[in-house]
């Protein structure tokens, strides 16, 4: 899994050299807060950028297999909000019908698939586990259905520290997410994604007067391959 080998399986390619950002759309003004540092993508959630943050892929994607290894540094961020989430994608609730809420050490990050923020495959440490799409979970418009398709089917990730790799496949409106060699999601179909965009490795927190105040995205990548598949 060395990012120096930078060899892609057979019919993939490489979206990421390990040497500099070719490929790669790094936002106006960020002042060098993502970086590749010793052969990964090193973010440390600090980017100056008036806007937008995140880093997108010069091309568009519609079907693909995109394989990428990924690692949270740390988490020195509490997350006072992390949900109880239930398998059918909904939250738990306490007895008087409030949402139970948990206090856990959390950063995140996440892939944005096809240019959209939306239709994320995120990366945290909350218990339901890597590899869900918040965004189409907690869409209530969307059918019960979709909403317990994009909820991860267990927790497969390492701990913080540690590589993980998805491969996540995205075929017409349909999402396969595989975490460290177990799926998570299989085969939601989601009515909504958008049909091709731009691949983005996202940029999460925020600070005031030095300290956290939302799960930081202290994140690495490497490893990052795509296959494309007709359509």
């Amino acid at each position: 899994m060395a990012q120096t080998d930078r060899q892609p399986p057979p019919g993939f390619t490489a979206l990421f050299n390990g040497r500099d950002f070719s490929g790669w759309k790094v936002p106006a003004a960020d002042n060098g807060h993502w970086k590749v540092l010793d052969g990964v993508i090193d973010y440390d959630a600090r980017s100056e950028a008036p806007e937008d943050k995140n880093i997108w892929t010069d091309r568009e994607f519609g079907d693909f297999v995109l394989q990428i290894d990924w690692r949270l540094k740390e988490t020195p961020f509490t997350n006072p909000n992390v949900a109880y989430v239930l398998p059918d994608g909904t939250h738990a609730r306490d007895l008087h019908g409030e949402p139970l809420r948990l206090a856990l050490p959390d950063s995140d990050s996440g892939i944005f698939l096809r240019g959209s923020s939306k239709h994320q495959v995120n990366i945290w440490c909350w218990p339901i586990g890597s590899g869900e799409m918040y965004g189409v979970r907690m869409d209530e418009d969307m059918p019960p259905d979709v909403r317990a398709a994009v909820t991860p089917s267990t927790q497969a990730d390492k701990a913080v520290g540690e590589w993980n790799r998805f491969e996540i496949t995205v075929r017409g409106r349909t999402v396969d997410v595989v975490l460290n060699g177990t799926k998570v999601i299989d085969g939601a179909e989601i009515p909504d994604l958008p049909a091709s965009g731009p691949l983005a490795l996202q940029h999460h927190g925020s600070m005031k007067e030095g300290k956290w105040t939302s799960p930081p995205a202290l994140v690495q990548f490497r490893n990052i391959y795509i296959k494309e598949l007709e359509q």
